[in-house]
């Protein structure tokens, strides 16, 4: 399974991911298939064939693991020579008559099941991705997010009431801001003070009470907060705009996916006869995703990382 698929999978089960197992599937499921004959041949191994399927198996199942340098034929030759190492091992484990054990058979059981969850659920979520569904689900969120204002500021960050007054004075005598705040703010990811935009919600109570009071230009007075004595200058304000939709259709669509297998899910543990031993105090169904807002596909795409990462600072 790729990451993408085992990550929305187990989250929406809400359960731990699977521990990874010592061979990829393309390993247990090679000596089963047939090649198909239109397949071409990448490399031999003791007469035994790799073929393009395996090295496109092997991508999915561990792409994500390949070192992010490797492209293009690179990444090819990393592939082969993976697949070459591992049908190495499967040709001595046949020869060990490891796969006649109980143990291989359980696990080759166990595996033929994942696979076939995988496949399911991608086909669910390939058939659900569609144009029309992600404009839908991209509007409901749209016209679902409430009026709000966005602040551009920078600030200083400092011990004391008396420090935030003296970096006050200064900055009233004309001194850069960017300049006294490199020099005395404790924020250092804030470079120059700059906090970028933000929503009054993503600071702590008291810096955003503060920001939402003040005009364009305007330098606060010393305003405490859990992280010590600030000093704002608030730059800008806007009404906040919902991010257009080739900004964030990768996360709709992720969202989208995540919502189709999620609602299969909940309609095959209503059709079935489900019966537990271990009796978990905690156990519940998956959420029926049906009653999910779509608003929360794409709403966290409307704050950059950057603006996220400053404001937790806060």
């Amino acid at each position: 399974m790729s990451d993408a698929l085992s990550s929305a999978y187990y989250n929406l089960r809400a359960a731990p991911k699977a521990a990874g197992l010592a061979f990829g599937l393309c390993a247990f499921f090679a000596i089963a298939i047939c090649v198909p004959a239109q397949a071409k041949v990448l490399a031999k191994v003791n007469g035994v064939e790799i073929t393009d399927d395996d090295l496109k198996f092997a991508a999915e199942d561990v792409g994500p693991g390949i070192p992010r340098q490797l492209e293009g034929k690179a990444r090819e030759t990393y592939l082969i020579d993976l697949l070459v190492d591992e049908q190495l091992v499967v040709q001595k484990a046949q020869a060990d008559k490891l796969s006649e054990t109980p143990e291989f058979a359980k696990r080759l059981g166990y595996l033929r099941d994942k696979a076939l969850m995988e496949t399911l659920l991608t086909k669910v979520a390939k058939n659900a991705v569609t144009d029309a569904a992600i404009k839908e689900t991209y509007d409901t969120a749209a016209k679902n997010q409430k009026p709000d204002t966005e602040y551009h500021a920078h600030h200083i960050l400092v011990a004391t009431e008396d420090q935030a007054n003296a970096a006050q004075k200064r900055l009233k005598s004309g001194e850069d801001f960017a300049k006294v705040a490199t020099e005395l703010s404790k924020d250092p990811g804030a470079k120059g003070g700059d906090l970028g935009w933000f929503t009054k919600d993503r600071m702590v109570t008291e810096f955003g009470e503060a920001v939402s009071k003040m005009e364009p230009g305007q330098l606060s007075d010393p305003v405490k907060s859990q992280f010590g004595w600030h000093i704002i200058r608030l730059d800008e304000k806007r009404p906040k705009t919902f991010p257009p939709l080739d900004q964030i259709r990768d996360q709709v669509a992720r969202y989208v996916e995540q919502k189709a297998q999620r609602e299969l899910l909940v309609k095959l543990h209503d059709g079935a006869k489900i019966e537990r031993t271990d009796a978990p105090p905690s156990a519940e169904a998956p959420k029926d995703a049906s009653k999910d807002a779509p608003k929360d596909a794409p709403k966290d795409a409307a704050k950059t990382g950057k603006d996220a990462a400053k404001a937790e600072k806060k």
